[in-house]
C-alpha cells in the first residue's frame, strides 16, 4: 500500500508543500518565506521555519508524520562519475574524494549519496544501441554539508514530521520523469525542466531520466519585482503581489516586458552554449516549472526568443492538471516520489 509523504520545498519567496499518496496530489499549500530565512541554502532559524510549516499545515488541513524535503541548490554538489564496478562499502569509501575540487574544509563535514544511472546490464546507458562497459558503472553523485541535513531533521521535528528523504530538485524532476515516461516518449527524448525562480533561473537538461547539465542565471523574479517597484514607487514586498495578480494589467508593462527579453536573451546564450558543447542535441522542448510560469508573458518571450515548444509543469505532475498552481509544486510532489 503506497504510503502518505509530505513534500516540502523551501524557496527565497515561497514555502510549498505537497501532500502525496503514491502518485497522487492530495493536499497542497504555500506560505511566503519570512526575510532572510534562508540564506544561502541554510536555514536562518530551526525554529521559525518549523514553525512555518506548522502553520501551514494546519491553515491547510494537512496531517502527515513522513516528510521529503528538497535540498536547497544551493548548498548541493551533483556530479555524473564514471566509476569501477565496487562493493557499496568501496563506494562509500571512495565517493567523497570525488568531491576533492568542489568542497572546502573537511571531508567529514559533509553527507555523500549517489544514484546508479546506468550499470552492466543497462543498454543505451552509453548512447543509444550500445552497452555501458562491463566493469564501469555510471552514478548521479551527490554532497551536501553535514549541519544541512541536522537543520532538516531539526525543523521538521518542531513542526511533528519525520525526514524520509531528502534530495536535490533534480532529483525531484527524474522523479517526475519516471512516473510519466511513456507519456513522454511520445514527445521527445531530450528536453529541458525551466525552474523560473525568485533569486534564479536554472535550465535542467535531460535525455531520458538521466540529467546531462545544468545552466545557472543569476536573475529571477526578484528582477521583475525590482522593476515594478521603481515603476510604481513601492516596496518590493508590495511589488511582487503587483507582479503575481497582474495589478493594471502590470505583466504588459514597458519595463516588465524588456525585463522578459533580458532574461530570455540569457537563455538563449545558456541554451546556445549547451548545443554547441552538444553538437548532437536536438532540444527542442522546455517544460516550466516554478513561480514564474504563471507569468504569461514571459512564457511566451521565452518560447519566441528561443524558437522551442513550452509545456506547462502539469504535464510532469500525474493528475497535474487537477493540481491547482501545479508548476509552483512540481518539486514538492516530485520529490516524494523518490
Amino acid at each position: 500500500m503506497a504510503k502518505t509523504i509530505l513534500g516540502v520545498d523551501i524557496g527565497h519567496d515561497q514555502l510549498k508543500l505537497a501532500l502525496v499518496k503514491g502518485n497522487r496530489v492530495l493536499k497542497t499549500a504555500s506560505a511566503p518565506m519570512p526575510e532572510n530565512l534562508l540564506r544561502q541554502g541554510h536555514i536562518a532559524s530551526r525554529e521559525t521555519m518549523g514553525e512555518l510549516i506548522k502553520s501551514t499545515m494546519k491553515g491547510a488541513g494537512i496531517r502527515a508524520g513522513n516528510a521529503a524535503i528538497v535540498l536547497p541548490s544551493d548548498s548541493v554538489f551533483i556530479k555524473n562519475v564514471e566509476m569501477p564496478l565496487m562493493s557499496i562499502e568501496q563506494l562509500e569509501y571512495n565517493l567523497p574524494f570525488e568531491f576533492n575540487d568542489y568542497i572546502t574544509g573537511e571531508l567529514r563535514e559533509y553527507v555523500f549519496d549517489y544514484a546508479v544511472i546506468s550499470d552492466p546490464d543497462a543498454v543505451g546507458a552509453q548512447g543509444e544501441g550500445e552497452e555501458a562497459p562491463a566493469n564501469t558503472m555510471e552514478l548521479m553523485a551527490v554532497g551536501t554539508q553535514r549541519v544541512i541535513l541536522e537543520d532538516c531533521k531539526d525543523f521538521l521535528r518542531k513542526a511533528g514530521l519525520r525526514l524520509a528523504i531528502t534530495a536535490p530538485a533534480i532529483s525531484a524532476y527524474i522523479s517526475l520523469i519516471r512516473a510519466q515516461s511513456n507519456f513522454l516518449a511520445t514527445i521527445s527524448d531530450e528536453f529541458c525542466v525551466l525552474d523560473l525562480g525568485y533569486e534564479s533561473i536554472r535550465m535542467y537538461m535531460f535525455l531520458g531520466d538521466k540529467h546531462v547539465a545544468t545552466r545557472v542565471l543569476e536573475m529571477g523574479m526578484s528582477n521583475l519585482d525590482n522593476v515594478l517597484a521603481d515603476a510604481y514607487g513601492v516596496d518590493v514586498h508590495l511589488a511582487h503581489t503587483y507582479l503575481m495578480s497582474n495589478f493594471e494589467n502590470c505583466q504588459h508593462r514597458e519595463e516588465c516586458v524588456n525585463a522578459y527579453s533580458n532574461i530570455a536573451v540569457e537563455l538563449m546564450r545558456a541554451l546556445n552554449f549547451y548545443r554547441f558543447s552538444n553538437p548532437d542535441s536536438a532540444l527542442a522542448h522546455m517544460w516550466l516549472c516554478g513561480g514564474g510560469a504563471v507569468i504569461e508573458p514571459l512564457a511566451e518571450t521565452i518560447g519566441e526568443m528561443l524558437s522551442i515548444e513550452l509545456h506547462p509543469a502539469s504535464e510532469l505532475v500525474p493528475g497535474g492538471e487537477g493540481v491547482e498552481e501545479c508548476n509552483s509544486f512540481a518539486q514538492a510532489i516530485g520529490i516524494t516520489m523518490g
